[in-house]
């Protein structure tokens, strides 16, 4: 007696899933990180957000430093504006 198209439905079924598993684990076991591949993640992370607030520093302190007086109203925006593109910086490759 040959099985019910209803449980042949339901068998091809189960079999497509447990492939989609199956291609799943190993996918996740050949990405799988390393401890090497986590540091460098961290320090691109770090170089991606530190980088333009230190840019902004010394070029707002180049800026100020150019007029008359001291102010420091270049180096403090700059730092705030490195910083809000350090942090979209950072948020761009982790989405990533």
């Amino acid at each position: 007696m040959s099985p019910q198209p209803e449980e042949r439905n339901a068998d091809q079924r189960l079999e497509e899933r447990v492939a989609q598993q199956v291609r799943r684990l190993k996918q996740a076991q050949k990405d799988r990180r390393t401890l090497l591949g986590f540091a460098a993640n961290l320090g691109t992370l770090g170089v991606l957000f530190i980088l333009p607030v230190v840019v902004g520093a010394y070029l707002g302190r180049w800026i100020d430093g150019l007029f008359e007086g001291y102010s420091v109203r270049w180096t403090v925006s700059l730092i705030v504006l490195g910083v809000v593109v350090g942090a979209m910086n950072a948020y761009l490759f982790i989405r990533e």
